[in-house]
């Protein structure tokens, strides 16, 4: 690589110094030997080798998974943010009069009822009405039917139904990427 180099220096400070020589008068040794001790100089300064091509920069990394539980916590951020259902059951209720907690649940009451009818269906689990005799026939799902009170022997059982249950048929939750998962609500300060 250096021959070559010095090579190409030579022939080229050659031709400028035959030039150099037709063209010149006096000074004809500086004119001449110029050009040769420049190719000597450039041939033998070290090489720069060829930067490596630049590497395309990697994919920015996949988002970090949500964590277990997120649309839970994304739910009671929503319940909260419409209906300030945290601050409601977190609210020691004891020190105020029936009469103005009674007031403030119709507010909490109407904005986590709006949440719940935006993002869950319910139906009930029995389709009866409260107070009802019903008969629970054998291989009844215990998970989905609890039954209290005297409960002896085998099914078919018959009582009251006390509360009809709720299985969701729907859910849908926004994404909440950009936010911490546990994070249910901010905190606000009112600037004066």
């Amino acid at each position: 690589m250096l021959f070559r180099r010095l090579l190409l220096a030579l022939v080229l400070a050659a031709a400028v110094a035959a030039g150099n020589f037709l063209l010149a008068g006096d000074g004809l040794a500086w004119r001449v030997g110029a050009p040769f001790a420049l190719a000597l100089m450039v041939a033998l300064l070290p090489s720069r080798r060829a930067a490596p091509p630049a590497r395309e920069p990697a994919p920015p990394p996949p988002p970090p998974a949500e964590p277990a539980g997120a649309e839970a916590l994304g739910l009671l951020g929503l319940l909260q943010e419409e209906g300030r259902f945290v601050d409601f059951v977190t609210e020691d209720l004891a020190r105020y009069p029936d009469e103005q907690i009674g007031a403030a649940v119709r507010g909490i009451h109407e904005g986590c009822r709006k949440v719940l009818d935006e993002r869950v269906a319910f139906e009930p689990v029995l389709p009866a009405a409260e107070g009802e005799m019903v008969t629970i026939e054998a291989g009844f799902d215990p998970a989905a039917i609890r039954l209290t009170g005297n409960v002896g022997g085998g099914p078919p059982f018959r009582g009251v139904l006390r509360h009809a249950g709720w299985r969701v048929t729907r859910a849908s939750f926004p994404a909440r990427r950009a936010r911490d998962p546990h994070l249910i609500a901010p905190a606000e300060v009112e600037i004066a």
